[in-house]
């Protein structure tokens, strides 16, 4: 699983990466979205590495975003009752655990919002000019990608 966090606004951004974007539901910054290993999400990273940083997503990271960014559509948010009601899962840390391991998928809990509205990162970023690798924020994080949610949780 993929997490991708849009850290770039909208200005002098290109038509077909803001279509790319809008694609991955990323329309404003700091959001987050999680998606498969797909060829297909691979290219459209690709497409937008200059505005979002992403990486492989581990199952403690993404139950801490669904405990504290996670909502319902009317803007509820998710608690271990309704995971326990509507999934097979007994707890949100279960539910997140399965779907790293491709056992569930996030659609299966149903009305989750498809998007995690996180906080800007604590201490700041290290640059949203620059790729990780040069030592700013954007682009390819590999595991590194589970600090950064833990920020900006």
């Amino acid at each position: 699983m993929y997490a991708i966090i849009r850290l770039r606004g909208r200005v002098k951004i290109k038509r077909e990466v803001e279509d790319t974007l809008k694609m991955l539901r990323l329309n404003r910054v700091n959001h987050c979205a999680v998606v498969d290993e797909t060829p297909n999400y691979k290219g459209m990273i690709q497409k937008v590495k200059d505005y979002v940083a992403w990486g492989n997503i581990n199952a403690d990271s993404l139950a801490l975003i669904l405990c504290n960014r996670g909502e319902l559509e009317g803007g509820a948010p998710i608690t271990d009752e309704y995971v326990k009601e509507n999934t097979k899962c007994k707890s949100i840390e279960e539910f997140a655990k399965a779907v790293c391991e491709k056992k569930a998928s996030l659609k299966d809990m149903p009305r989750l919002t498809p998007v995690f509205r996180l906080h800007p990162p604590r201490k700041g970023h290290r640059g949203i000019k620059k790729t990780f690798q040069q030592g700013g924020a954007l682009g390819s994080y590999g595991k590194e990608i589970n600090t950064l949610i833990k920020q900006m949780r």
